[in-house]
């Protein structure tokens, strides 16, 4: 039987990055007063809220692939 696990919400973005270095891909979701980014390993799924202005900075720290969705 497989068990679903939550996904960890990351509130610092020095620790997002540094997670996103055995990241396998980071998704983008854009909404309209926040931008949540999800980064997959091979364990489990990490999300980090931001705002948009904030965006493109912590997209250039990944040390992963980003796919927009």
């Amino acid at each position: 039987m497989v068990t679903q696990r939550m996904p960890v919400e990351i509130k610092d973005v020095d620790e997002f990055v540094k997670i996103s270095e055995k990241a396998e891909y980071c998704a983008v979701k854009r909404l309209k007063d926040i931008v949540k980014l999800k980064i997959r390993t091979p364990r489990k799924l990490y999300t980090l809220k931001v705002k948009p202005s904030q965006t493109d900075e912590v997209l250039k720290k990944l040390q992963c692939e980003v796919r927009e969705i």
